[in-house]
């Protein structure tokens, strides 16, 4: 009887017994996951981020510790970072994290709510001790008092009122969180134990399951996988163009149905493979019927032989023309590539000539080295030309050397490059100005004026960033002004840094009769200064394709300060080629000036 049943109620029933067990599975199942859902919620909103928080707490009462003993020990200004840390933590950080900890507090069900308003009370004491610590070393002036540094000393140091109050406060913070983890544990084992009855239950209903799945396989193979295998290779043969030479015994089922209609099919295929083979060996007049009006596939084969026919008859003049037509465009091609090749030749030629005129305005190292015995100029281009230039001349009794960046690189940059170039040349050499902040106004103006001639109203905004040097010939007190640019000075191991104005040269705002400031540094013996442009730092490159920054720069700077200024060139230069490796390309114009006294 059931192999007389069609495929649908048969399939049906396989899927009537699955989803019967499926069912009985979630009935059983849905409250304990209900259950295991409010623990895990209870684990995730409350414990785990009550524990976070009090080991954050215990992290902030050790720093304090240490910042409270080198506010007892080191003789430093109320500005000091470490004062202002442990402020910063005592007044923001712990009131903050206090509060984070009451409102998850209000959940705990045991003692530990108790423990931690007891433990807030600990912690207000301690910081009470530091408070007095605060005020009695509340400057640097109050450190002169013996008596101060010693009352100091004796409270945070082992077995001081601040050491003892803190030990206590951390061993309480320790006990706390192990109570907390010990019941985090064991929520989380009750809800495995869960978790684990529902591991047996679905076990038990698989081994169900796969012996019912037995017994309708058994039942179903005979009746749908058997034929449904026969009739799989038979497609197969046809998918491969072999045609079948015996057929399966037919049933009453959709199968049966559908190798009655496959024969049908394959025996209309047959017909059409002899009509194909006729037409593809240029018979083009050979017998062929559809299977009815609705054959498309025979109709469609009616077609193909009438447009092969045609095809093949004006096939030979279309391949006349396109052969004709692709030698003429190959032609075409090969000549807009020759025209394409000389122009940017052209190009070429013409930047490499403007290479040269910018070089030929540059200082020579010669007349900066008779001027300034130990310096050097590190000079990378981007591009063949650059948008980074360095300016210097001789002037009463004077040296003036700027290190500009200007608007863009490349031949943009260059072409603003010969604007300052030449507009320092006026403004030093003709006009006789030495002082850097007035030279840095004028030029200001100069460039202002120089790039906004039209009368469209909309203002120009390119520029340059520079630093400018006024050093004397005798005496040890130099000038120094920026526009964006600062000054760094190298003394005894340590950067001392001058900052420009945070205004370009160029149209920013309405910066326009706005100053430059003049600094006045006095030098000493194996001072070194630098001025610079920003492609140093921000070169890419490294193992993580990152920025070399400021710091990196900084921190080289101090480490080569011992070598002379050929040396510093040649390292500086090294290390910049070995961040950027074969991977980065360089991403802007370098340069560094670096003058030793």
């Amino acid at each position: 009887m059931f192999s007389h049943f069609s495929i649908g109620r048969k399939i049906s029933l396989g899927f009537a017994v699955v989803i019967l067990a499926t069912i009985v599975a979630f009935y059983i199942t849905n409250d304990t996951f209900v259950e295991s859902r409010k623990i895990n919620e209870e684990i995730t909103n409350n414990h785990n981020p009550s524990i976070a928080k009090l080991e954050e707490l215990k992290l902030l009462i050790v720093r304090s510790k240490m910042l409270i003993n080198n506010w007892a020990y080191q003789a430093t200004p109320a500005e000091f970072e470490d004062k202002v840390d442990l402020n910063d933590l005592t007044y923001t950080e712990y009131p903050q994290l206090k509060i984070e900890l009451e409102k998850l507090a209000e959940s705990w069900q045991d003692s530990s709510g108790t423990e931690i308003t007891g433990l807030f009370s600990s912690i207000e004491e301690l910081w009470g001790l530091h408070d007095f610590i605060k005020m009695t070393l509340s400057g640097i002036e109050s450190y002169n008092e013996p008596t101060n540094t010693i009352l100091a000393a004796s409270m945070v140091e082992q077995a001081g009122d601040i050491d003892v109050q803190t030990d206590y406060i951390i061993q309480e913070l320790n006990n706390l969180i192990d109570h907390k983890k010990e019941k985090t544990k064991e929520i989380t084992e009750e809800m495995l134990g869960k978790f684990q009855g529902i591991q047996t239950l679905i076990q038990n209903l698989g081994w169900a399951l796969a012996i019912a799945g037995i017994l309708i396989a058994f039942l179903t193979t005979r009746t749908i996988v058997s034929p449904v295998r026969k009739l799989r290779l038979i497609l197969l043969d046809l998918s491969k163009g072999i045609f079948p030479k015996s057929w399966i015994d037919t049933g009453g089922d959709e199968i049966g149905e559908m190798a009655n209609a496959l024969e049908t099919v394959v025996a209309g295929l047959r017909r059409t493979k002899d009509f194909a083979i006729a037409v593809g060996s240029g018979t083009y007049n050979s017998d062929y019927d559809p299977l009815s009006d609705q054959d498309e596939l025979g109709q469609s084969l009616l077609l193909m032989r009438k447009n092969l026919k045609e095809y093949a008859e004006d096939m030979e003049e279309k391949v006349r023309e396109r052969t004709a037509e692709v030698v003429r465009q190959k032609e075409e091609i090969e000549k807009q590539s020759e025209q394409i090749a000389e122009l940017y030749e052209q190009v070429k030629d013409s930047i490499l000539y403007a290479k040269r005129i910018q070089e030929a305005i540059l200082p020579s190292k010669e007349d900066i080295d008779n001027a300034l015995k130990n310096s050097l100029v590190l000079f990378r281009p981007k591009d063949i030309v650059s948008g980074d230039f360095y300016w210097f001349s001789e002037k009463q009794d004077r040296a003036i050397i700027a290190a500009a960046d200007c608007t863009g690189h490349g031949v943009p940059g260059a072409l603003m490059s010969m604007i300052g170039s030449s507009l320092l040349n006026e403004i030093v050499n003709e006009k006789g100005m030495t002082s850097p902040a007035d030279i840095l106004y004028a030029l200001k103006h100069g460039v202002i004026s120089a790039l906004n001639k039209q009368s469209s109203g909309e203002q120009t905004k390119d520029g340059m960033d520079i630093a400018i040097l006024s050093i004397p010939k005798t005496g040890n007190k130099i000038e120094f002004a920026g526009a964006n640019n600062p000054l760094w000075m190298i003394r005894n191991g340590e950067i001392l840094e001058t900052r420009g104005d945070r205004q370009p040269v160029g149209f920013f705002g309405d910066n326009l009769n706005t100053p430059y400031t003049n600094h006045e540094l006095e030098v000493q013996k194996n001072d070194t200064i630098y001025i610079f442009s920003d492609g140093y730092a921000d070169q890419f490159g490294g193992p993580n394709g990152k920025k070399f920054k400021y710091s990196q720069f900084k921190k080289l700077l101090v480490e080569v300060t011992d070598k002379s200024m050929s040396e510093q060139k040649e390292i500086l230069n090294d290390r910049i080629e070995d961040w950027m490796g074969d991977e980065e390309e360089q991403i802007d114009d370098i340069l560094v000036v670096g003058i030793r006294f």
